[in-house]
């Protein structure tokens, strides 16, 4: 099969990570960070490696602030519902993805004051309405890097200016973008960040990451065993055990800790050369083809490997289906999971098709696929 369904889930992965965790599952498989003999010790390495080179990936000057999750729906919920409580205010966009957007919609009612700021029909924000919408009681600014419908990437650095001069804490979600562009929490002044591992990543599922800067205080998702100060009976406050409780994903995070060694290795700048020469073919193939329009991929605009188009009087649903079944190509059509921002750039309810590319797509998939599309267009229109 050609996959392209990457914004969703990476497929392949690098060799590395399913040895990785058969090494993890065969060779010490044990509770890390829960008991003192050596297989427990050996799982806590690993842990340990590979939160520091997602420390590294982001600039945290500090690995004990990288908090591991099952994925970043889980961490974008502890920072949402861990930083904000009744009569608080909030800002975000309409490209936000349903997992900032349901967190909010349950705090607001609970009496959290939502403001969603409205992006153009590009899918970006301006940082300008960002700052017209702070008030006295803002207590955070929630924002998708990229969109997993246009793959626009916003303006985050004004944005982080923003929030930073205005003392309020900044949340990223680097759903689509970690692992496909550079991320600088410092340098962005961003508060926190929202990881999962399995996307641009290239790790397994289950994996997941959130970025807390130091001084700043968020109220746990859920309370329990944290293999540290056992004698008390309250959370400790101590990071990232403060919100680390459970037993984590050691394996997953094992697969993680390849993948991450597998981008330092090949170079997280020539990923993104890469992807980007693929996604330059991609859309100069699609604009080629009669009565398609592609959204979101202005000149100018810098984007991450997502490219959703729709077929004039065709059914994103029914291309995908073809692609799907007669020509082995993995898609995804609809709302991504992503209302508001469809309802943004004009193509609620139907939705798009959407191609998410992968540094271990080729050319020759993608030169395939626009010979696909051409072929299906031809037939039904």
């Amino acid at each position: 099969m050609i996959y392209f369904d990457n914004a969703a889930s990476s497929w392949p992965k690098p060799g590395g990570v399913t040895k990785a965790m058969e090494n993890y599952l065969n060779d010490f498989s044990a509770n890390p960070g829960r008991s003192g003999h050596k297989l427990a010790r050996q799982a806590g390495n690993v842990v340990l490696g590979t939160r520091q080179r997602l420390a590294a990936l982001i600039n945290s000057p500090s690995s004990e602030r990288i908090v591991f999750t099952l994925n970043a729906t889980e961490a974008l919920n502890t920072a949402i519902l861990g930083s904000v409580e009744t009569q608080d205010h909030v800002i975000t966009t309409t490209m936000e993805h349903n997992s900032v957007l349901r967190p909010l919609n349950y705090a607001a009612k609970q009496g959290v004051e939502v403001e969603i700021i409205t992006c153009n029909r590009n899918g970006l924000v301006d940082p300008d309405k960002i700052r017209s919408a702070i008030k006295q009681n803002t207590k955070l600014i929630a924002v998708g890097h990229a969109s997993n419908v246009t793959g626009s990437i916003q303006p985050i650095e004004e944005i982080g200016e923003i929030a930073r001069g205005a003392d309020i804490p900044f949340l990223l979600d680097a759903a689509q973008t970690a692992g496909a562009v550079p991320i600088d929490v410092q340098k962005q002044n961003v508060s926190l960040l929202a990881i999962t591992g399995h996307k641009s990543l290239l790790g397994p599922q289950g994996t997941g990451a959130l970025y807390v800067a130091d001084g700043l205080t968020v109220n746990p998702l859920k309370y329990g065993g944290t293999g540290s100060y056992s004698e008390l009976e309250e959370q400790p406050f101590e990071f990232p055990d403060y919100l680390e409780s459970g037993t984590l994903n050691g394996v997953g995070i094992a697969g993680l800790g390849a993948a991450l060694s597998y981008i330092e290795e090949r170079g997280l700048s020539e990923i993104i050369n890469y992807k980007k020469n693929l996604v330059y073919q991609l859309i100069n193939g699609l604009k080629g083809i009669n009565n398609i329009q592609i959204y979101g991929h202005v000149n100018g605009v810098e984007t991450v490997p997502v490219v959703s188009f729709s077929v004039s009087g065709c059914d994103s649903s029914e291309i995908a289906f073809i692609l799907d079944s007669v020509y082995d190509m993995a898609v995804r059509p609809g709302l991504h999971c992503a209302p508001l921002a469809h309802k943004t750039i004009g193509t609620f309810p139907e939705g798009t098709i959407r191609v998410s590319l992968s540094v271990f797509n080729t050319k020759d998939e993608v030169a395939a696929f626009i010979s696909a599309i051409k072929e299906i267009v031809k037939d039904m229109t």
